[in-house]
Formats: C-alpha cells, structure tokens, sequence
C-alpha cells in the first residue's frame, strides 16, 4: 500500500505533530539480523539527498520507503535492513536533516516540532533531545529521531532555535522542548 503524503507542516498544531509521531508504526529493525549481505551502493549526502550508484533518488516515496529501514550499528555504521538481508549505506553526516521547525508555547512549556526531509515528525524531548557538536567549520545541531539515529538540523533552523535561545531569558544560552532544556552548546551526550 503507497504511503500517503505527510500533511503540510505549517498547518500542524503541535497536538497533532505530537499524535502524527506517536502514530508512525516503523518495522522493527532493530530485532531483524539476518547474515550481512553486502552493499547498497547507496549514500546519503549531508543535505539529506540519498543516491543510488551515484544517481539521486528522486522518488519522496522510495527515500520514505528506505528510511523507515535503516538502522545504525553498534560500530557506528549504517544498514538497510529487512528480515532477510542487510546491506550497508554510507552516510555523511546523519541520516535525517531536520527541514522545518514549529514552536509551540513558551518558556519552560514550550514545544519544538521538527519536519524531517523524508516526512517524518518529531518533537524535541528527553526522548529526543537536541545536541550539538562544534566542529570546525561551526555548530553541527542534531536531534535525536529513533534507536541510534539523529536528524542534522538545518542552518537555518539552527539560526531559529538561536533566536529563540536568545529570547529565552535564561541563564545559560539553551532552549526549552517537551520540559527539558537543551544549551546550545558542545555536549557529551552520545546515543
């Protein structure tokens, strides 16, 4: 059965991007582990466009379809998995790239709802916290999504959530989601 189009983001309340993540049933990759099977000679770019024997995917449905079975190792490597095979995927930088963002309330109640460019929702949380990592071409922001993999948030996001940093009032530069507050800032929190 074709998956339907995710609804368009700026119409969502955070209520409803709230149920739209609790709803997304996803296979359950990580019990799957069938012997190895080789390459994908797939790759995913650091702005989140997947290729294929290095021609882009330009299928919405077919990168949704690959998304929802990826799994990241324990090593720190990226598979496609199904009950039968598992393939390896190289990936740049993260999987996912965070592509929009909703704010919801304020200060310590405040929500942060991220689009994701295959669609899927996420709300910023102590089960999907935000962290960042300086490197040296600047701030890499993640979010985290599901088992071992994060979103990469957007530069312009990022620039977003500054703002709303700055806004904030608080001590420390950070912002608040789903009642935790995230610094912006290098932390040590691995997943």
């Amino acid at each position: 059965m074709p998956m339907a189009p995710p609804p368009d983001f700026h119409t969502l309340t955070m209520a409803d991007i709230a149920r739209l993540a609790d709803s997304d049933r996803l296979p359950p990759v990580e019990r799957w582990h069938p012997a190895h099977c080789g390459d994908s000679e797939m790759r995913i770019a650091r702005d989140g466009t997947w290729f294929h024997q290095g021609s882009p995917i330009g299928r919405a449905a077919m990168v949704r379809a690959f998304s929802r079975i990826l799994r990241r190792e324990t090593d720190g490597g990226y598979v496609l998995v199904t009950p039968v095979e598992k393939l390896d995927i190289a990936v740049e930088d993260a999987p996912f790239v965070a592509v929009e963002l909703k704010v919801g309330g304020a200060g310590e109640d405040q929500m942060l709802g991220f689009r994701l460019n295959t669609g899927d929702v996420v709300i910023a949380s102590a089960e999907h916290p935000l962290r960042f990592e300086e490197r040296d071409d600047g701030p890499h922001p993640y979010v985290h999504v599901r088992g071992r993999l994060e979103a990469l948030i957007s530069r312009a996001i990022y620039y977003d959530l500054a703002e709303i940093a700055l806004a904030g009032g608080d001590d420390a530069a950070g912002v608040w989601s789903g009642g935790c507050f995230f610094p912006l800032g290098t932390a040590d929190a691995t997943l």
